[in-house]
C-alpha cells in the first residue's frame, strides 16, 4: 500500500463489556490486510491492554491506528487523571485500580508492562489532571 491506512475508534469509558471492541476490530482488519499472525497478536494484545486502562482509569478515550507496510502505530489518548509516576506505573503488579474493578478481574497492574512488552517502541506522554497519550509502534517483519 502506498499510503497508510488509518482507523479511528472511540473507547467508551462507561461499559466494561465494550472494552476491547476496537482491538478486536483492528485484529480483523489486519487479517484482511494479510499481516502475519505474530504482528496481529502483538498489536491486538497491546491495544486491548490500553483500552482496558482507558476504561478503568480515564473514563474512555480515543484510539487511532495507522497502518503502513513496514509498521503499525497505535495511539491511545484520554483526558483522564494522568499518570503521576510513570516509572512506578510501569512496574509489574503496580495498580491504582479500585477494589470494584479488581473484583471484575481487571486492574492487576500488567497493562502498561504488557503494552511495552508487545510493542517495539512505546512512548507515554502524560500530564496529571489533563490526560495521557500512549503511542506504540510495531515493526512488521519483511516477507
Amino acid at each position: 500500500m502506498s499510503e497508510p491506512i488509518q482507523f479511528h475508534f472511540n473507547i467508551d469509558g462507561e461499559d466494561f463489556t465494550s472494552a476491547g471492541k476496537a482491538s478486536v476490530q483492528v485484529k480483523k482488519l489486519l487479517r484482511q490486510l494479510s499481516f502475519d499472525a505474530d504482528t496481529i497478536r502483538r498489536v491486538s494484545v497491546a491495544m486491548y491492554e490500553g483500552e482496558i486502562n482507558m476504561v478503568i482509569h480515564a473514563n474512555g478515550g480515543q484510539a487511532d491506528v495507522i497502518v503502513w507496510d513496514e509498521k503499525i502505530e497505535v495511539i491511545l489518548a484520554d483526558t483522564g487523571p494522568g499518570i503521576p509516576d510513570v516509572s512506578l506505573a510501569m512496574q509489574e503488579g503496580f495498580s491504582t485500580a479500585k477494589e470494584n474493578i479488581r473484583s471484575l478481574g481487571f486492574g492487576a497492574g500488567m497493562g502498561l508492562p504488557n503494552m511495552k512488552r508487545y510493542s517495539d517502541d512505546m512512548k507515554i506522554d502524560t500530564v496529571v489532571g489533563e490526560g495521557t497519550t500512549v503511542t506504540m509502534s510495531f515493526t512488521v517483519p519483511e516477507g
